[in-house]
């Protein structure tokens, strides 16, 4: 028969046994690359640990351990993917646009933990605070958004706004979630009738917006024909100018030849004058010169003297000046008709 002492002896070493187990496998533990861990002394957090490897504490119940991931997760909003298999809410997608359209938006969020004892014990469910969060942002942002916008080219916009709103609000919440990027997936209208409505509005304004661009192609091609026009006409105009401008200052050069000749040789010059100014206005006409000094009447026949000096040998114009001069003195002022 065993001795009651022998029993007691046994379970004490039993005992022991099993604390020194617990205690030999509670002291140390190891964190991964992808993890993070925090240490709490009888539930309160002491530090958290992110460099991997191996790590010793105190034992359990003095200190426990807590592991979180650090990797990046995914939050699909408005639809879920399981197997291979999409599931669609349009029920949580269906929202309202800022000029009362009704569209279908879903998007994935992608967050992570970066506070982990914020994470464990300042909210009971920060994933589902991040959804409800999301689910506010994304609707804040397409109720102030055209539907022209949200179903075309303003979709990164959204994308940006959805982020910076949901990134505020997830650190007025405090629960140690960051958020790292935003994509929308599917932004679509509810039923075909109005996809189609919608396609033909699009296509019409499209139809305008090419007519309106060929109108201002052609309106930039009359303006820039209009402008070289402008500038002939201005150049032309200038250069007609110059060209009187320089005519008008040979005129007057002549006429200030003329004048002193005029004021050396007046009767002469005004004779000249009136024979040359006869022969531009009656370029046909047969014009003489006559001295009648009441016995016989003197004429010199000009255009007979100029058919005969078109036979001979041309005689200089200041020669024949020189010839004429006796004659019209011979004649005097009062003498010249015609």
């Amino acid at each position: 028969m065993v001795s009651l002492k022998r029993i007691y002896t046994i379970t004490g070493l039993v005992f022991l046994i099993l604390i020194f187990g617990v205690v030999a496998i509670s002291t140390w533990y190891t964190v991964d690359e992808s993890d993070q861990a925090v240490i709490m002394t009888f539930g309160k957090v002491e530090q958290t640990i992110t460099e991997p490897g191996l790590h010793f504490k105190l034992p359990w119940p003095i200190q426990s351990v807590e592991k979180l991931s650090k990797e990046t997760f995914s939050l699909k909003f408005g639809y879920k993917e399981e197997n291979g298999e999409v599931t669609d809410y349009p029920r949580e997608t269906k929202m309202i646009t800022g000029d009362e359209n009704i569209v279908l938006a879903d998007l994935v969020v992608q967050w992570k933990i970066t506070d982990p004892p914020k994470y464990l014990y300042n909210a009971d469910d920060p994933e589902k605070i991040l959804y409800d969060t999301t689910s506010a942002a994304l609707r804040s942002i397409i109720g102030s958004t055209k539907i022209d916008d949200a179903l075309t080219s303003g979709k990164s916009q959204i994308e940006a706004d959805v982020r910076e709103l949901l990134s505020q609000l997830m650190e007025k919440y405090d629960v140690g979630i960051s958020i790292s990027a935003v994509k929308l997936q599917d932004v679509e209208l509810p039923n075909e009738e109005v996809r189609k409505a919608f396609t033909n509005v699009t296509d019409a304004r499209e139809t305008a917006n090419t007519k309106k661009n060929e109108a201002d192609k052609y309106e930039n091609k009359r303006i820039n024909e209009a402008e070289g026009e402008k500038d002939a006409i201005i150049s032309q105009a200038n250069g007609d100018k110059a060209a009187r401008t320089e005519a008008a200052r040979g005129d007057v050069a002549v006429f200030e030849k003329l004048y002193s000749e005029y004021k050396g040789n007046k009767g002469i010059t005004k004779d000249r004058l009136i024979i040359e100014t006869l022969e531009e206005v009656l370029p046909n006409a047969e014009i003489y010169i006559m001295n009648d000094d009441g016995n016989t009447m003197k004429y010199l026949p000009l255009r007979s003297l100029e058919k005969e000096g078109t036979k001979k040998t041309p005689i200089p114009e200041e020669e024949t000046k020189k010839e004429s001069v006796p004659e019209e003195k011979a004649t005097g002022e009062g003498g010249t008709k015609q």
